[in-house]
């Protein structure tokens, strides 16, 4: 294994570990929590696409006429997340993004989306990302998460946006709270078994064959240039940390929530 991804994978663990071990799981008992964190996490999902197809512009080649561009074992490893991601298949067997699977889920649910398409739609029309979050109402802990995303997307360093995308996206979801979805899914079957399809879709997607050709693809694009490892691991550790934040986010909210409940 690489000494630089020895080093990030060392340094970032106690962060993993506060995301996976996080105490808004143990908060979520029923529907309603559920409601309020897919209203916040909706958020990474989308901007994970965004990431996505920066990479993909950035590390195949996009445009006509085509020539060949990067390493091809990065173009597949991209490209082959792509296809997953914005065309897999919903639990009908339909084709559908993992984004649009997401939608599907809060809608079954009863959770509120009308925020996330009026961020969408009002970003699309003006490309203003301070106007969208206000028209929309976002979540500061969600608009916080997303800028943090699209400083290095905008920053133009795919070695910069493959860090964050290796170490911070990919395998942040706990077995508990995968425990908690099933136990909910016994109870609520009708209410989000879309959202219990949309997690094991993501984990069996996202496997370890994906993991390994993305540490492949960051190792490749730091090769040897310390300032490029140290930006890295810097990028990781504030992506990580944003991830907290929007977790803590969430955590607040549904607390908020149930002490206006008891009075």
């Amino acid at each position: 294994m690489n000494q630089h991804i020895d080093k990030i994978q060392k340094n970032i663990e106690p962060l993993r570990q506060q995301i996976i071990n996080h105490k808004v799981y143990g908060v979520i008992k029923d529907i309603e929590d559920l409601k309020l964190f897919m209203q916040y996490h909706v958020y990474a999902v989308w901007d994970f696409m965004s990431l996505l197809k920066t990479l993909q512009q950035n590390l195949t080649c996009t445009s006509v006429p085509w020539f060949p561009k990067g390493y091809a074992d990065t173009r597949f490893l991209i490209n082959e997340i792509v296809v997953g991601e914005e065309s897999d298949v919903d639990n009908f067997g339909n084709r559908t993004s993992h984004f649009e699977i997401y939608l599907d889920a809060m809608d079954q649910c009863g959770a509120n989306t009308e925020q996330i398409h009026q961020f969408i739609s009002t970003l699309l029309k003006t490309n203003n990302f301070k106007e969208a979050f206000l028209v929309s109402d976002t979540p500061a802990a969600a608009a916080n998460f997303v800028d943090c995303t699209f400083e290095i997307i905008n920053s133009d360093k795919a070695y910069l946006q493959a860090a964050i995308f290796t170490f911070g996206r990919e395998d942040l979801i706990p077995n508990m709270f995968i425990s908690i979805i099933n136990d909910l899914d016994k109870n609520f079957p009708d209410d989000i078994s879309i959202f219990k399809y949309y997690l094991e879709r993501h984990i069996e997607v996202d496997g370890g064959h994906h993991s390994h050709l993305a540490l492949q693809m960051t190792a490749k694009l730091c090769g040897n240039n310390e300032l490029f490892w140290i930006a890295a691991e810097k990028a990781t550790i504030n992506s990580l940390k944003k991830r907290i934040e929007l977790w803590d986010g969430v955590y607040e909210a549904i607390v908020n929530k149930k002490q206006l409940m008891t009075t």
